[in-house]
């Protein structure tokens, strides 16, 4: 059987590893709950299925990485398919992603994968559910707890643009981010080096205060930067405010030192210069 990747739930973060994958000679069979992204998936040499509606293939799968977010029943893929998952003792390798979200608030102080899960969200807490459940299936189970995602289309730089962007500060908040192509290749690089039982903490080396990098993008385009606004009194949607219960740097030593994994963003301003410099390019 060919090293094949079964991705379910196939994102933003699973798209960025697909292609390091296919041109490794891997096969890459992914979800998606359309015919029209099934299409847009199968032109970029990924083969699709329609999930929900289909049985997973796990038996033609080496390998399965999930994407899919909990939702208020639970793990979604574990809902369906847990006990075949259970006896699907071929597989080599089970990645799930989760979030930095189960640690919690640490009012800015850091973390590591050794830290306490204190999750203040409820999404935080179904992360916590989820993680728990995917290990208990007996399979050869790697965490990733991702940071903030950024990346092609999905950076700051739309918002400062339109005028829409503000500077939202609350005292001592602090996030964590990576670059979805260090997810990318930190996926990658546990693929080829599998520890059954890890978990990853998968961010950058420069968590700072949303602000500071809204005001860097602003400089970066050579536009004023966004007017400063209290958390007290911003409008915020209710999902955009639960983000700023959690304050906390994390810390990212273990990608390094057991995957080998140098970062190639490394930083919030090396992420967004080379996004900019992408834009710039297409």
């Amino acid at each position: 059987m060919p090293k094949t990747l079964l991705s379910i739930g196939h994102g933003f973060s699973a798209q960025a590893l697909a292609p390091l994958l296919l041109s490794e000679g891997w096969r890459v069979i992914a979800t998606t709950r359309t015919a029209e992204k099934a299409e847009a998936l199968a032109n970029t040499g990924v083969e699709p299925i329609i999930w929900p509606g289909t049985p997973l293939p796990l038996d033609e799968a080496t390998h399965l990485l999930t994407s899919v977010a909990p939702g208020k029943g639970g793990d979604p893929v574990l809902v369906e398919a847990s006990d075949a998952l259970r006896a699907a003792k071929h597989l080599e390798w089970v990645g799930y992603l989760s979030t930095t979200g189960v640690y919690g608030d640490h009012q800015g102080g850091w973390v590591d994968e050794t830290a306490a899960l204190t999750p203040a969200t409820k999404r935080g807490q179904a992360r916590v559910t989820a993680e728990a459940a995917w290990a208990d299936l007996g399979l050869p189970l790697h965490i990733f707890r991702l940071a903030g995602i950024y990346g092609p289309g999905r950076g700051p730089f739309e918002k400062i643009r339109r005028g829409t962007a503000r500077r939202v500060i609350k005292e001592n908040q602090v996030f964590s981010r990576i670059h979805v192509d260090d997810i990318a290749q930190v996926l990658q690089a546990s693929i080829h080096r599998p520890n059954p039982g890890a978990i990853y903490n998968v961010c950058d080396d420069n968590p700072a205060p949303p602000q500071e990098v809204l005001a860097y993008a602003a400089d970066l385009l050579g536009l004023p930067r966004p007017p400063e606004v209290p958390f007290e009194t911003a409008d915020m949607t209710p999902m955009a405010r639960s983000f700023y219960s959690d304050s906390k740097r994390v810390r990212n030593d273990k990608i390094k030192t057991e995957l080998g994994v140098k970062l190639i963003h490394p930083t919030y301003q090396a992420g967004l210069g080379a996004l900019l410099e992408t834009e710039k390019s297409d």
